[in-house]
């Protein structure tokens, strides 16, 4: 197996602590967010090799180039809606590459363009003593910074929005207080948001009041397509706010499909990739197909040995492992809308509960600003898909072996 480590003793990293420094940087109850959201972090550290590490930037970093290519473009964003049309100059803020450890290395599971989690990761790494919690600050405030740099110029950055639907009742609402409070230490204005608060009016977008310069967007309505989004989306078409990340982000690199295409030779060869990047890529990203209809007996002879998402779904939401599916879900998926994806099984690791050492599964996501590796964090948990309920689970620091 890829040289993963297991774990931590639990004694030696009390999470309570870390939500009680929390509670210092913004309006939380540390107390209150230990009852609401126990199994937010893992005292855990999981330890990843040199090798895996270098190996998985080079991916990332080879899919962003081949994206970038205009053919690769053209080729995703022919099926994308008309929101991802439109072209800004904001790349996207915390992109999420997100990893499975096999024996042979370290694997791509999928890209998520609106990847939560990273200034909290931040802050675990900060306690656990591996990283400097100012000096990650200053590199998320550079990226927002570079954001309104690349589309505003000189013009000063007045008021930053955190949008989600209905914020306060979002599992990482906690996040966004932090960013929240991130923000207004640099003199920015912050506020948390759902969209519906949104007015676009003369040519401005507005929220209770305040013109709104800048959006990080949390949102999963990716395409901006629901009634609550729709003052966000003119603002967006009419390029009167930055949004970031953006529905273009999304048609380009979180759409499952497009692992199709960057799975499959002869599609690299057409958008011109070279053989080193090919052999990188093919090598970093499980086989994946867009299940069409025609294929139904084919999948379903072979299921056991793919792990079946919706193409622009989230969240683990509607994915089946082949070896669990009954025939009337995949009579549901072979309907389209879904790609299958080779089984690559997570690793696991040992962590101590309770005095008792639990075996559980992991992730590995990289949180990434155009093309470039900011953190690296794991998430352990049991079950089919990543969740926030195991005991012993959550959000882990991760550290070079």
């Amino acid at each position: 197996m890829s040289p993963v480590g297991g774990g931590a003793d639990s004694a030696a990293f009390d999470v309570r602590r870390l939500w009680q420094a929390l509670e210092k940087e913004g309006a939380l109850s540390g107390e209150e967010l230990l009852v609401s959201r126990p199994h937010l972090f893992s005292a855990a550290q999981v330890r990843v090799s040199e090798a895996d590490l270098t190996f998985m930037a080079r991916l990332i970093a080879a899919i962003e180039a081949v994206i970038a290519r205009p053919a690769a473009q053209a080729h995703f964003l022919a099926r994308a809606p008309v929101t991802a049309q439109h072209t800004p100059r904001a790349a996207g803020v915390f992109f999420g590459y997100d990893f499975h450890l096999s024996e042979a290395g370290p694997r791509l599971i999928e890209i998520n363009t609106n990847a939560g989690g990273a200034l909290l990761n931040a802050r675990l790494r900060a306690a656990h003593g591996l990283a400097d919690a100012a000096a990650l600050d200053a590199v998320f405030l550079a990226m927002f910074r570079e954001e309104w740099r690349c589309s505003r110029g000189d013009q000063p950055l007045a008021c930053i929005a955190i949008v989600d639907e209905t914020p306060d009742t979002q599992y990482l609402q906690p996040e966004f207080v932090l960013f929240r409070a991130l923000f207004e230490a640099a003199g920015i204005q912050a506020l948390i948001a759902d969209p519906a608060e949104f007015v676009f009016d003369r040519g401005a977008l507005f929220c209770r009041g305040q013109r709104v310069d800048l959006v990080y967007n949390r949102l999963t309505d990716f395409a901006l397509e629901e009634v609550g989004n729709t003052a966000l989306r003119e603002a967006w078409l009419a390029d009167a706010v930055v949004l970031t990340p953006h529905p273009r982000a999304h048609a380009l690199y979180a759409d499952k499909r497009n692992l199709a295409a960057l799975s499959d030779a002869a599609w690299l060869n057409e958008v011109g990739v070279d053989a080193a990047t090919q052999d990188l890529l093919l090598a970093g990203i499980p086989k994946t197909i867009t299940v069409r209809s025609e294929d139904a007996a084919a999948l379903w002879a072979d299921r056991r040995h793919f792990f079946f998402k919706p193409a622009g779904g989230y969240g683990s939401k509607a994915t089946y492992r082949g070896d669990k599916l009954t025939r009337r879900v995949f009579e549901e998926i072979i309907r389209g809308g879904y790609v299958a994806q080779a089984l690559v099984p997570p690793s696991l690791c040992t962590v101590p509960v309770d005095g008792v050492d639990v075996e559980l599964k992991l992730d590995l996501r990289n949180y990434v600003y155009r093309g470039a590796v900011q953190l690296v964090a794991a998430r352990l948990y049991q079950g089919q898909t990543t969740n926030f309920r195991t005991p012993g689970g959550g959000f882990a620091a991760v550290t070079k072996m």
